[in-house]
């Protein structure tokens, strides 16, 4: 069971193992930091992808067919100068000039080739000229490589060059992720420990959850930097890794010492109130974080790198929070005993009094009008849900990284000159059973081609058949006999052996729902003989959106179902683990509706520096709802069980409620402050998916230890009354004082 029990079980044992062998625990714990400190500092390099690449989708398949079978680049990068002063950059000299400069990436051995983009530009940006830089290295490679690369590009005079594209986003975004990190720590930390040190009033107290949290996110880490050898996992990882391992690790080590220090004070000696304190706040910690691997484990669900690799830091950062807690500060309590107590910093006298009545008389106000407050309450949280009925999801490239980033702003520069609907057109992959040059094939190709004219959406039909102008199949085939012809159609990427590709121009935009449903019309298309494979920035798009909202449906079946079981064994109630469900939801809800205002809308984004794309990552919704159901459920956890110790002794259910609410109330809000501190410092961090889940974790856990762990749970405990606790036979809870009774 979950419940703080008083009995000597195994738990307490345990306690009583960590103090008997402290000094041992301690020496292991320092020495494992110390090792894995040297391999944390190095995981951040290791990490090498974004993680949103929707392995065996149709685009997927498409463009690998595209580099294996057409010999498209592995990798590419873009060169995007800008003149000073409305320098013409199209003019021959300006060109000559831009080519002369890159003369020595040119003569290196992985640059396959460097061209002009010839993609039409957009009136009024002759300022402006892109060359693109063919690599024939995969993105690991790439990546590694890049800053040499970078150190060949040099402008030519009255010029700015900006260098994007895969590589460029991915090794800034590396960039980026340390300085988050460092960011984060340096914003977060010192107010978590002004938090401690106000709840606790000395400096040891306080400092000891820190201890836990940095030694959790260093030793996670180095556990990360040894996987990475062997599984690529998304560069996004450390973030996370460090968002959810110190505010869980301080968290948990809050609970503990709080509970320490009142067991100093019934006791008899340090060795029991180690033992007591592993015993009850060991216990919950225990069983928290069981509740907050069931919500990463949900993201499993969703077959992407980049939900499988923040489920692993995820699982890997708790796991061993809870371990850490349970065992190195436990043997640190056990070694400090009274002297938690010293480097007083807040006088006694102007810290609140453990016996303070301010919850008591919040949960008995809120008891007094529960149906007004559960309408009132509930009613403004269902509203601040509604823009998520409104929310646009889309997959940001260079858009994860402020415009400061060269390759951010070079992105954006490309997109201003040039029509993005040429630079990033729908692709298609086509297979056939004879050789392209065939008059079989041509003529397959030519009605598959008409057909693709006929889509609604579609402005123009590229392919090596036009290639070479308007000429009828019999003309063709026999053009295509020429050497000299299947190799220029070859050299131009077009047409090769059994496969050829098509380029098919949007009149939308490549990010307008129209084009959306081009990508669905075009798939749906009679090949009559033909394999094909539909691909390109909006098909690519479209397969990560599809994939992720495919596996919602499981992920909220996994994790509010599993959930509900865990807590209906915990808690021995049927209603209990059903309102701490939807209580969840609401907090979440409300807090996502929060984040569509901010990054769709722009609502406060200024104020937040925050750089509104016009939607919402369609990563952003399975996160927030996977970590903060987990999350939240702690705290429900730590204040039920409080309540339900309660209720089990007098059998009274609205003194219970209080008394759980007067014991737990300063402790969870403080714990839920220290939490908010931490992930909302990634608010003012530079990668914005971490921008947008520091965001909607702060809100949503900030709802929850707030509006409703103080007004509608007390609300709702007292509207149910006995039912609360009605379960089966074989689970009910028995209040000692009805056993007494009797």
């Amino acid at each position: 069971m979950m419940r703080e029990s008083m009995e000597k079980g195994g738990f307490w044992r345990w306690g009583h193992a960590m103090y008997r062998f402290r000094w041992f625990v301690l020496t292991v714990g320092i020495s494992l930091m110390l090792i894995f400190a040297i391999f944390a500092q190095k995981t951040p390099g290791m990490l090498k992808d974004n993680g949103f690449t929707p392995k065996g989708s149709e685009s997927d398949l498409g463009l690998i067919q595209m580099r294996d079978e057409l010999g498209l680049p592995r990798t590419q990068l873009n060169l995007v100068y800008s003149g000073h002063n409305g320098l013409d950059l199209t003019e021959n000299d300006q060109q000559d000039a831009i080519m002369t400069s890159l003369t020595k990436l040119k003569e290196l051995p992985y640059v396959e080739d460097v061209k002009f983009v010839t993609t039409p530009r957009n009136e009024g940006h002759h300022d402006v000229q892109a060359v693109s830089v063919s690599l024939s290295l995969d993105t690991d490679p790439a990546l590694e490589a890049y800053p040499e690369l970078k150190s060949l590009v040099h402008p030519p005079p009255d010029m700015d060059v900006y260098v994007t594209g895969g590589p460029a986003i991915l090794y800034d975004m590396q960039v980026a992720s340390k300085h988050d990190i460092a960011k984060s720590e340096a914003i977060g930390l010192p107010i978590a420990l002004i938090v401690l040190l106000i709840v606790f009033g000395t400096f040891v107290a306080a400092f000891l959850p820190m201890v836990v949290g940095l030694m959790s996110v260093t030793l996670t880490l180095g556990v990360t930097y040894f996987i990475a050898q062997h599984q690529s996992l998304s560069n996004f990882l450390p973030n996370m890794v460090t968002m959810l391992g110190l505010a869980v690790g301080i968290d948990y080590a809050l609970f503990l010492v709080s509970r320490f220090r009142e067991e100093l004070k019934v006791q008899g000696s340090v060795a029991a109130a180690v033992a007591m304190t592993c015993q009850t706040a060991g216990r919950s910690i225990f069983f928290s974080g069981i509740a907050v691997l069931i919500g990463l484990l949900g993201m499993l669900f969703v077959d992407l790198t980049f939900f499988r690799s923040l489920c692993l830091g995820g699982v890997i950062v708790v796991s061993i929070s809870v371990i850490v807690a349970n065992t190195v500060l436990l043997a640190l309590l056990g070694i400090l005993g009274h002297r938690i107590n010293s480097l007083q910093v807040v006088p006694k006298r102007f810290r609140k009094q453990e016996t303070s009545k301010f919850w008591e008389k919040i949960a008995y106000a809120v008891m007094k009008r529960p149906v007004v407050l559960v309408v009132l309450v509930g009613g403004v949280l269902i509203y601040s849900m509604t823009p998520i009925w409104q929310m646009k999801l889309g997959v940001p490239d260079a858009e994860v990284l402020p415009p400061s980033y060269e390759s951010r702003y070079g992105a954006e520069l490309l997109k201003t000159a040039y029509d993005p609907r040429m630079t990033g057109p729908i692709l298609i992959v086509i297979h056939t059973k004879d050789e392209i040059w065939s008059s079989a094939s041509i003529g397959e190709i030519q009605a598959y081609g008409d057909q693709v004219k006929a889509v609604a959406g579609v402005k123009e039909v590229q392919s090596y058949l036009t290639l070479l102008g308007q000429h009828s199949n019999e003309e063709l085939a026999g053009m295509f006999t020429k050497p000299e012809v299947q190799k220029q159609l070859e050299d131009a990427q077009l047409a090769k052996g059994h496969t050829a590709l098509m380029i098919v121009i949007p009149e939308k935009d490549t990010n307008d729902p129209v084009t959306d449903a081009l990508v669905y019309e075009l798939r749906k298309l009679n090949k009559e003989g033909l394999e094909t494979a539909v691909t390109g920035g909006s098909a690519y798009r479209l397969d990560i959106i599809d994939r992720i909202q495919k596996e919602i449906p499981e992920v909220l079946i996994f994790v509010m179902g599993i959930t509900y079981l865990v807590l209906l064994l915990a808690f021995r109630s049927v209603l209990l683990p059903l309102k701490a469900v939807l209580m969840n939801m609401l907090s979440l809800g409300a807090s996502l509706g929060i984040v569509v205002l901010v990054f769709q809308h722009g609502f406060m984004a200024d104020m937040l520096h925050i750089t509104s794309i016009g939607y919402v990552s369609a990563t952003l919704p399975v996160i927030i709802f996977c970590v903060v159901f987990g999350i939240s459920m702690d705290y429900e956890v730590f204040l039920i069980s409080r309540i339900m110790e309660e209720y089990e002794a007098s059998g009274d259910n609205d003194q219970s409620t209080a008394e759980g609410l007067k014991k737990t109330g300063s402790l969870i809000t403080s714990a839920a402050f220290i939490l908010v501190v931490v992930v909302g410092s990634f608010i003012f961090t530079d990668i914005e998916i971490m921008k947008a889940l520091g965001l909607g974790l702060g809100l949503a856990v900030l709802i929850d230890a707030t509006i409703v762990r103080v007004m509608l749970v007390p609300a709702l405990m007292k509207l149910l009354g006995d039912a609360n606790w009605w379960a089966p036979r074989w689970l009910r809870v028995k209040p000692q004082s009805k056993v007494e009774k009797r």
